[in-house]
């Protein structure tokens, strides 16, 4: 948002909730004495104006018409003086219609989400509903807000530094809860907590300085002139922060992930197995699958774009041949490869050209292992020469053995030629054994060991890591400094650090840093 020539407290309005059909609405207000203006659309000003903050408060909006207008509430009656007033809908001394009936809901300042004197609506979710009230806050002194301008709001007046006005907007963008719960630790202020700390040791160490460089005991060298535990410490707590972006952005941006393989690998009925949900069609004809399709699945709470593609092979048919091309695209902007192989089958049929040219991490997906059951072969019937069912138990197993065995020492051998190759998982796409495991191994990948944990302060921006290793850059160069160095240079770095961290809560910010980082948020936000 724009924040020259910016107005605070002046009245804004926004609808908060998706403009669709829905049970409810809510639309927001704030600012100076907008609880009364809102007062002039409501079937009940005084009990609105008098209401104390965080309660809520029932009635209808309406919208005023002319004397003659035939539909009104109250019956055009002064209703100031009513002692029933707060039990029917009528507006003083004016002809009302009704619009909807809705809760109000009054935050007086400063305790509400902005800091200022708030109010949100919520009434019935049509769009024709919603729309209406809206505008009817318009024609009544609120202007509409712009984009994060709540948030902008309670910034603005201390409700939140920007480590959490950017954590609200991470939980609207999240895809699971793993990723909701992150960012709600640096919303309960987990992050800032844990830069204010850096900044306290560094101001520890500053005045520390201050006291050598006024009373010094030799010359100003910046060998041995001071103490530098506490400088040390925040080094080494800031580089613990700027490893959490790597896991933070996963868990914020998602993966990909791509299933390939030859055809009638299995590949839909994984995608199906992983999505929990029919959605790409089964079939045992070659080719079922011409072009690729996708979902947005969880992996163990990191959100991944799951794409199922065509299967790996030389075809005559044009479409099918494009499908194959895209696949072979979409493997190479993969941030993981599930390469899936039919067990059973001979393993020549394993594109090992394919794989050589991998470059991202692959998981080798040995799939259909249900074929080679123990289980399944002992159901089977007697066969001709009456053999019983625990022979054929021993037998089935000896061969589920051998064929395991078989593929492992296939993998072993390719993957000492294959670099890309990162584990192998035996599954049955179509009864769902050994997804779990798959599931597993595909999150250890994405994360490299790289996971924080839920109480962990994690760094929750690009902005963020910048300003965390800019600071990180100033500190060791003082740390660094040798005898010989003005103990001033040491102030200047720490100085330096102090203002990159005083820039990522937002207590050192420019105008066009607050608009970068307010102008990604949705309106009514």
């Amino acid at each position: 948002m724009d924040n020259t020539g910016y107005t605070p407290e002046e009245p804004i309005a926004a609808v908060a909730t998706a403009l669709a059909p829905a049970a409810l609405g809510i639309i927001r207000v704030s600012g100076k004495n907008s609880i009364q203006l809102l007062s002039k659309i409501f079937s009940r000003p005084k009990a609105l104006n008098a209401a104390a903050g965080n309660t809520i408060v029932y009635g209808w909006i309406v919208e005023l018409q002319n004397a003659g207008f035939a539909k009104s509430v109250g019956g055009g009656q002064d209703c100031s003086q009513d002692q029933n007033a707060a039990a029917r809908d009528c507006v003083p001394d004016q002809k009302a219609a009704r619009v909807d009936e809705v809760l109000v809901s009054v935050f007086r300042a400063p305790k509400s989400f902005t800091g200022e004197e708030m109010a949100e609506i919520s009434c019935h979710g049509g769009t024709a509903v919603v729309t209406q009230i809206f505008n009817l806050l318009l024609q009544n002194g609120f202007r509409q807000a712009e984009r994060g301008e709540f948030t902008f709001r309670a910034f603005i007046n201390g409700k939140a530094d920007l480590t959490k006005a950017e954590a609200v907007r991470e939980i609207i963008e999240s895809r699971t809860n793993a990723s909701s719960q992150k960012a709600a630790g640096r919303l309960a202020g987990n992050l800032h907590a844990q830069i204010a700390a850096i900044q306290k040791s560094l101001i520890d160490t500053l005045a520390q300085i201050e006291v050598e460089i006024e009373y010094p005991e030799d010359e100003e060298t910046i060998a041995d002139a001071y103490d530098q535990t506490k400088l040390l410490e925040a080094i080494a707590q800031l580089e613990t922060l700027a490893s959490t972006w790597k896991s933070e952005k996963l868990y914020q941006e998602g993966a990909r992930l791509v299933l390939c393989g030859k055809t009638n690998a299995g590949k839909s009925s994984l995608f199906n197995s992983l999505l929990k949900e029919e959605r790409a069609i089964v079939s045992d004809i070659e080719g079922t699958t011409r072009d690729w399709i996708e979902s947005w699945i969880s992996i163990d709470g990191i959100p991944a774009r799951l794409f199922d593609t065509a299967g790996l092979r030389s075809t005559s048919d044009e479409i099918e041949a494009r499908g194959v091309e895209s696949a072979k695209e979409l493997s190479d902007e993969a941030d993981l490869l599930l390469y899936l192989a039919d067990v059973t089958l001979p393993k020549e049929q394993i594109d090992l050209a394919f794989l050589a040219e991998r470059k991202e991490p692959v998981i080798f997906v040995w799939n259909k292992i249900d074929k080679i059951s123990v289980g399944q072969n002992a159901a089977n019937q007697e066969d001709s020469q009456g053999q019983n069912a625990a022979a054929k138990t021993e037998k089935a197993s000896q061969g589920q053995n051998a064929a395991l065995a078989e593929a492992q020492k296939f993998y072993e051998a390719a993957s000492q030629k294959i670099p890309a190759l990162s584990g192998q998982v035996f599954v049955s796409a179509k009864n769902g054994g050994g997804v779990k495991d798959l599931v597993s191994m595909a999150k250890g990948l994405l994360l490299k060991g790289q996971e924080t944990e839920r109480s962990q302060a994690g760094l929750g921006s690009e902005r963020q890591k910048r300003l965390v290793e800019q600071a990180l850059e100033s500190l060791r160069h003082a740390a660094a400094l040798q005898k010989g160095y003005s103990l001033d240079a040491a102030v200047q770095d720490i100085e330096d650090a102090l203002d990159f961290l005083g820039e990522l809560t937002g207590r050192v910010t420019a105008d066009d840093i607050l608009d970068s980082v307010f102008s990604n948020f949705c309106v009514g936000k």
